[in-house]
């Protein structure tokens, strides 16, 4: 397949080599010239305008970080009308529902289809190849999709309909922040117990109350510094999952409290990287 990608990044940039390797024919946005020059050294055809990503493309990958950059890509850009009719537009980027639809709104005048396709995992999932996807759209459109997402992630699931991929992911990461603050809650504990936090970190993992986010926290040496390497990007998820369910009437209940212990507010900034010029 001929396949533009735009936002490579922490995770796009590896996504994007295993495309290559996979026998695709890749065109990735850069930016600026030494963002260009990191894309080749990956093997990699860098160009400068989504325009030239769209272009041909049979399906492009989308992996920005915020809503405000999904929109500013696909809604005040060119990328939808340069994109050939009966192309697939993969957003993987984690935001609101009405993003998503927004954009699949606007590509449908175009006939280009859309799903969302939020992630979980890191780089070295992508590495392996078991990245977590969830997908949401249409039958024909999760088919092709698949061809893509082959590439680097396994599981693929198909959660329903489009925007329902963002719904299973912000409730993950809800989660996930929540556990978050326990194993916070749990490290207090301890150390009102006489229990250093290195001790208990060390011992965890190998019980009954381990988890993935405990592991996660084990591996950095403490519950701030892994809330230093993860808060920017469950901030802006979390900020997200509030205003949706807000607008539906739905309660975090419990895990609201434990979120403000592992993640609480501040102000997060947005990488623009894949991003084009404003």
């Amino acid at each position: 397949m001929r396949i533009g990608f735009i936002g490579a990044g922490r995770m796009g940039a590896p996504m994007a080599a295993r495309l290559a390797a996979a026998g695709h024919e890749v065109r990735v946005l850069g930016r600026t010239d030494e963002t260009r020059s990191a894309l080749a050294d990956l093997g990699l055809t860098a160009v400068a305008d989504p325009t030239e990503v769209a272009d041909g493309a049979d399906a492009v990958v989308l992996c920005v970080f915020s809503d405000e950059q999904v929109r500013a890509v696909c809604l005040d850009g060119p990328l939808l009308g340069a994109l050939p009719r009966g192309a697939l537009l993969v957003v993987h980027t984690t935001g609101a529902p009405d993003t998503v639809g927004a954009v699949a709104a606007a590509a449908a005048r175009y006939g280009v289809g859309v799903v969302d396709a939020p992630v979980s995992g890191g780089p070295h999932d992508i590495a392996r190849g078991t990245l977590t996807v969830f997908l949401g759209g249409g039958d024909v459109e999760i088919a092709r999709a698949r061809e893509v997402l082959g590439a680097y992630a396994d599981p693929v699931l198909h959660v329903g309909p489009l925007g329902a991929g963002q719904r299973v992911k912000l409730v993950n990461n809800a989660l996930f922040a929540a556990q978050i603050g326990l194993v916070a809650e749990a490290v207090r504990l301890a150390g009102e117990l006489g229990v250093e936090e290195t001790t208990l970190l060390h011992a965890l993992p190998h019980a009954s109350g381990g988890s993935r986010a405990l592991a996660g926290i084990a591996a950095k040496g403490s519950v701030d510094g892994f809330g230093s390497a993860v808060g920017e990007f469950l901030r802006k998820d979390i900020a997200v999952t509030r205003a949706l369910a807000g607008a539906l009437g739905a309660n975090l209940g419990l895990l609201a409290a434990a979120i403000e212990a592992g993640v609480p507010p501040e102000a997060a900034s947005a990488p623009t990287e894949g991003l084009p010029h404003a």
